[in-house]
């Protein structure tokens, strides 16, 4: 792959940046309304999900939305990369029917069923 190869990670996120400037969607558009589609293109991956279906378009749209996001930010895909990382990378826990729990939360005392919804919703 040469440095101009489309494939290499850190051209396609510029070519992303660039069609989003292209069409004015960074200065035309607000981190919320970019948020809502970010939720929008999650719902056709969870449907994916559930249906079995090919998710790499699902996302690759939902990247193509984060990176706008970024971009409006002025912060990098390796930033946001290396800080969820850096956040995890010592986190114990266990996993509970099929998600990883981290132990602080194992710890905490059980929500009571109004905030267990309240979450569930965010």
């Amino acid at each position: 792959m040469t440095t101009n190869d489309p494939r290499v990670l850190s051209n396609l996120i510029a070519l992303v940046e660039k069609w989003h400037h292209d069409r004015n969607l960074i200065d035309g558009s607000t981190d919320k309304d970019q948020v809502l589609k970010l939720l929008e293109e999650f719902s056709e991956l969870s449907n994916s999900v559930c249906k079995g279906k090919d998710i790499r378009d699902d996302i690759g749209d939902m990247l193509v939305v984060m990176i706008n996001i970024m971009a409006r930010r002025k912060i990098s895909f390796e930033e946001c990369l290396a800080t969820a990382y850096d956040d995890i990378k010592d986190r114990k826990g266990r996993m509970i029917d099929g998600i990883f729990v981290k132990d602080a939360d194992l710890t905490q005392e059980p929500p009571d069923a109004h905030e267990e919804f309240i979450g569930a919703a965010i």
